[in-house]
């Protein structure tokens, strides 16, 4: 619908910032040099700013909201960001895609729809390139997103990304790292060949693809 590299006068910009243990991803929209407010943010959450919806969405589907949260719109807790230009027909038909994609989705779920995947479906509505999996942390999410619509050939490297972030002793994934996540892995392939962060063996399994998250105990042979 719109190039990577469009102009106009209008934007919408994809963010990650840091939140909980691994972030959240989401759009900031508007005119240029108009302030942002809280009516141009757009992103799915679990309700609510108590973690326990969040830690349960991750087993089952929890109740979500689709616009502002708490930071979205404060510099310091941005960790990835993508802007694109427009003009104000292609501006207003992506708003009208937004207004639709917040009316139909109601549950956060990390496994099965989660804020990289609304996100993803704004990006593909918008004609542009996105990351092949949604199941990796925002602040990777949004940088290969960038990366891909703005480098031609730019060779993949989720997994290395991911496993980057999930090991770095900053933010982003430093609390799943201590709770014994310990191994991502894209679903085309086996475990045996994933690779392996020695943080633990009791706790669950991430897998970069439609998600598994399974405790260690299960059958580590079969494919994801």
């Amino acid at each position: 619908m719109t190039a990577a590299g469009g102009a106009g006068q209008y934007f919408v910009e994809f963010r990650a910032r840091y939140a909980w243990d691994y972030g959240h991803t989401f759009i900031v929209y508007g005119r240029i040099g108009e302030p942002l407010t809280k009516a141009s943010v757009a992103g799915l959450s679990p309700v609510g700013d108590d973690a326990t919806a969040w830690v349960v969405g991750h087993y089952v589907p929890v109740p979500a909201e689709t616009g502002w949260t708490d930071g979205d719109l404060e510099d310091q807790y941005i960790s990835a960001r993508y802007r694109v230009y427009m003009n104000k027909a292609q501006y207003d038909r992506v708003m009208l895609f937004v207004r639709q994609l917040k009316a139909k989705h109601h549950v956060w779920s990390a496994e099965l729809y989660n804020c990289n995947a609304f996100v993803a479906d704004i990006a593909e509505f918008m004609g542009l390139r996105v990351p092949k999996s949604t199941l990796i942390y925002p602040k990777v999410f949004i940088n290969n997103l960038r990366q891909i619509n703005t480098q031609p050939g730019m060779a993949d490297n989720l997994i290395e990304q991911n496993l980057k972030e999930m090991t770095s002793p900053l933010r982003d994934g430093r609390a799943m790292k201590n709770s014994g996540i310990y191994e991502a892995y894209e679903r085309s392939q086996k475990p045996s060949a994933a690779p392996r962060l020695n943080v633990g063996s009791t706790g669950p399994r991430v897998i970069i693809g439609p998600l598994h998250i399974t405790s260690s105990s299960a059958a580590a042979g079969s494919n994801p």
